[in-house]
Order: C-alpha cells, then sequence, then structure tokens
C-alpha cells in the first residue's frame, strides 16, 4: 500500500503528521489507558501492562502518522488494510485502505482530528490514486459518525460487530 515511507511529514493549519518518535511513548500509554478513548473500542487497556509493553518508539510503522501539536503528540491517524475475515467491504477482493483514528481527551472538540483525518486523505489519494478508503464505527459513537460525514464518507452498510451496530463508510478521492 505504501511504497515510501515514511513520507515527508504532513503539515496542515495548527500540527504536523509525522512518524512516531521514542518521545511519543508516553503519549501512546495514556492514549491506550484513557477510559474515554476506550469507550467505543472495547474499554481501556491497564496501564502497568502497557507501561511494559510500549515499545521505546511506539506506532513505528507504514501507515500510523503522529498528530503532533506544538511539538507534542496529541493523537494519531491510522491507514491499514482492512481484515478480509471482517463484515464490511467495497471491492470483492477486500483489502481496502481503512482509516482510523484516535486523540486524547484533552484534545477533542477542537477539530484537530478532522483536520489530520483530512490531511491524511489527502496524501493517500496522491500516494495511491483511485484507491477507496473505507472507516468503521459504531453508530452510538456520534462524534465519529459526524466526523465521517464531514470527511465525505458515505453510508455503504451496518451490522453487527463486538456486540454493536457498526456504521460502515466510503471515501473516494
Amino acid at each position: 500500500m505504501f511504497d515510501a515511507w515514511p513520507p515527508a511529514p504532513i503539515k496542515t493549519e495548527r500540527l504536523v503528521l509525522r512518524e512516531s518518535e521514542a518521545r511519543d511513548r508516553a503519549a501512546f500509554v495514556e492514549l491506550f489507558a484513557s477510559p474515554e478513548v476506550g469507550t467505543y473500542l472495547g474499554g481501556a487497556r491497564a496501564r502497568d501492562e502497557l507501561e511494559r509493553t510500549v515499545p521505546e518508539v511506539p506506532g513505528r510503522r507504514p501507515g500510523l502518522f503522529v498528530a503532533d501539536l506544538d511539538g507534542a503528540m496529541i493523537g494519531m491517524v491510522t491507514l491499514d488494510r482492512r481484515d478480509a475475515e471482517r463484515p464490511g467491504h467495497v471491492r470483492p477482493e477486500a483489502g481496502e485502505a481503512e482509516l482510523g483514528y484516535l486523540f486524547l481527551p484533552q484534545a477533542w472538540g477542537r477539530g484537530y482530528a478532522a483536520e489530520a483525518c483530512a490531511a491524511v486523505l489527502g496524501w493517500f489519494a496522491g500516494a495511491v490514486p483511485g484507491e477507496p478508503v473505507v472507516l468503521c464505527t459504531q453508530t452510538a459513537n456520534d462524534r465519529a459518525m459526524r466526523l465521517a460525514a464531514k470527511l465525505g464518507f458515505t453510508e455503504v452498510a451496518r451490522f453487527e460487530e463486538y456486540g454493536a451496530e457498526q456504521w460502515f463508510g466510503v471515501w473516494s478521492s
């Protein structure tokens, strides 16, 4: 999916989207230990477990962008291949790029996720022209539903997964 990784940092009006660095480790632990962040993701993970298992440079992999505000990580945006075994696909061969994002609660409500996701979608459209991007979220997650609409995702399906109704949408450049 990504021939040249990592790309040069992507600068938006307020953020820099960049590869993960060692200085981001504490923010990764905070993100995954947060009960608010975990609300629609099966809950928070235990902080002591995260302290033991999160690598020195967390999240360094193709498709993961750290959202950096004034030199500090406030969240992350990911593009991963959607697992063919999961429900929800727009191509018969599956494996679509799937947009994901997590932001620290103190960054919520300020438009950072919309700004970061729009920039990553723009980058992806340039890197892999014509490729669709999918997004899946619980219908109960009002914020994620509003963001999907704001980014231009259109509903393809709804289905049950993880014990909750899921909304599945697609975006095309």
